[in-house]
């Protein structure tokens, strides 16, 4: 892992023509770079590099097309391995001359709660990020920006949905990690809110998927109706199967972290219904211009159309659009600016940055059957 960081780093300066370095941080007469910092590897590195894969989509075919003004826009990745103290040192090392213009998709609370006072002390904004939890999200406000919409509107729609089918007995199964047990809470004020009776219980499970037999052992003896699963990777299917040897067969639902896809393909013709948040609109739809270009795009470069990349697709079309309204000399004030009066509409996402930092509210709720298909 240091190998690739190191290599990616030694590239970005060598690349670096050394007279644009008396401009802005990143910028040249003709590139602007941008830094990420995010889990790339082992099992919780899978969403990212597909959330990366339709980034790098966004910002080919805005480079095709003569880019920012005049400037290609190139994206540095480090992988962070989900690590806070890694995170920071990534965050320093991509500030290190030449420099990054702005960063960019950055993953996790632990993560992006580390690095928010580096990204005040040095002025240097933060677009576009993946499974943020809110309370984080809000004391990173003013340096960080968020398309996607929070866990509070993922669990209010969720509450929403099961309330309407009459479910009472509901359990949660949630990464344990402080965004985890926020997710908790955040779902137990959606029913108190609707008047609904408390959660039978949470129960955590480790990243790594520690914990997950005495999760499935507790969740076994509260019998709920449904499951909402906040956790991510491998644990998702293993948790399911595990209740159902234990012959209980309760409705499962998953907050966004949850790559239907990946449960499909682990659990095949054994998947009986699982819904899922999304987070973004239906990837393939045939009517929305957006969508179709992105899928265009996917065939080409051969990358899967998914939620996950069109996530990455959408928070690239972002960036760029921000980018393309700080004019002609982008500066890192005038990127802070743009960002905080943000209004538009992209890929019928309808963003709305003034009010708080997260920009959009679209919470849609889908199922995904046994051979991985999303059915709105």
């Amino acid at each position: 892992m240091w190998r690739r960081r190191e290599a990616a780093l030694a590239a970005l300066a060598a690349a670096w023509p050394a007279w644009s370095r008396a401009g802005e941080a990143g910028v040249s007469d003709r590139e602007i770079l941008i830094g990420q910092s995010a889990v790339l590897s082992g099992p919780l590195g899978l969403s990212l590099q597909m959330f990366n894969a339709g980034a790098a989509l966004a910002l080919a075919d805005a480079n095709a097309r003569g880019g920012v003004g005049g400037r290609q826009v190139r994206l540095v990745s480090l992988d962070d391995e989900l690590k806070p103290e890694l995170a920071q040192r990534n965050y320093r090392a991509l500030l290190q001359d030449p420099g990054v213009f702005a960063f960019f998709g950055g993953v996790g609370s632990g993560t992006i709660a580390a690095v928010t006072p580096l990204l005040r002390e040095t002025g240097v904004p933060l677009v576009g990020n993946f499974a943020v939890a809110d309370g984080v999200r809000q004391k990173a406000r003013g340096a960080a920006y968020f398309v996607r919409a929070g866990y509070g509107r993922e669990a209010e729609k969720l509450v929403q949905h099961l309330s309407t089918l009459g479910v009472e007995r509901l359990a949660v199964a949630h990464l344990d990690n402080p965004g985890g047990v926020e997710v908790l809470a955040l779902l137990q004020q959606a029913l108190k809110k609707r008047g609904g009776k408390d959660l039978l219980g949470g129960v955590a499970v480790g990243n790594d998927g520690s914990k997950l037999t005495q999760a499935v052992d507790t969740l076994a003896a509260l019998d709920p109706q449904a499951v909402v699963m906040f956790l991510s990777g491998p644990p998702v299917a293993q948790l399911m199967e595990g209740l159902w040897t234990k012959g209980r067969s309760p409705s499962f639902y998953g907050l966004s972290t949850v790559a239907g896809e990946k449960v499909a393909a682990a659990l095949g013709a054994r998947l009986r219904g699982l819904a899922i948040c999304q987070t973004v609109p239906y990837p393939w739809s045939g009517a929305d211009p957006t969508a179709r270009q992105f899928q265009q795009l996917c065939e080409a470069a051969k990358t899967p159309v998914s939620y996950t990349s069109y996530e990455g697709y959408l928070n690239g079309l972002v960036l760029l659009e921000a980018l393309r309204r700080c004019g002609k000399e982008p500066t890192r004030a005038g990127l802070h600016a743009v960002m905080r009066g943000f209004k538009g509409r992209i890929g019928g996402l309808d963003l709305d940055f003034s009010d708080d930092a997260t920009g959009s509210r679209f919470v849609e709720l889908v199922q995904v059957n046994a051979q991985g298909k999303f059915l709105r």
